[in-house]
């Protein structure tokens, strides 16, 4: 298992500013998993939203799992059709703006995915995240179960993708995306600060 999911090599940008994250997880309003939206029933930004309500309600004081939620699926935008690497390309994304662990916890949630299908028999995916399973890696074996079970993320990012597998509801009213402005923000700002630290440090 990749225990550095944000090492990995992805063609996007990364994101400077929380505005313009906000700005991109607002044209994910019109965004789907699937170029051609055969995949699961709203969008990126609707999914990224109710994965946050989720995750704010069941963690209240992790916002940073809050936001990894919210923006764990903008890969999808950014590398339209790459299935596999959608987590890695959202968290190089983000990982400068939001810090490494937001960014973490990001990349896991496919990981996590391959997890819980391997340890959760009771496991609902929707079509579209059983579909890709494939060609995510498909289920973990033991050996990978157990070295995800010790990743210092790895109850963070179950959280993640229970939330991910619950927040595919259409039609579901949940607080819009201006009222994650200040707890975005907050993170980022933290972030900055954690960064600007080490690098006194150093």
């Amino acid at each position: 298992m990749n225990q550095n999911p944000t090492s990995s090599v992805a063609s996007t940008e990364p994101v400077a500013s929380v505005d313009q994250l906000m700005a991109l997880l607002a044209d994910c309003a019109d965004a789907w998993d699937t170029p051609d939206r055969s995949g699961d029933p709203v969008s990126i930004l609707d999914h990224g939203l109710q994965v946050a309500a989720v995750l704010a309600e069941r963690h209240p004081e992790d916002a940073e799992l809050h936001v990894a939620g919210l923006v764990h699926d903008i890969g999808h935008h950014l590398m339209p059709g790459d299935e596999a690497g959608h987590g890695e390309h959202a968290a190089s994304a983000i990982a400068d703006l939001l810090g490494p662990r937001t960014a973490r916890l990001v990349a896991l949630h496919i990981p996590a995915k391959r997890y819980l299908a391997a340890t959760d028999s009771h496991l609902a995916l929707s079509p579209e995240s059983a579909r890709t399973l494939g060609c995510q890696g498909g289920v973990m074996t033991a050996q990978e179960s157990t070295a995800f079970e010790a990743h210092p993320d790895f109850t963070a990012a179950v959280a993640l993708r229970r939330a991910d597998d619950a927040g595919k509801v259409v039609g579901l009213r949940v607080p819009g995306l201006d009222t994650w402005w200040p707890t975005v923000e907050r993170v980022a700002a933290a972030a900055a600060s954690t960064h600007a630290t080490r690098s006194t440090c150093v």
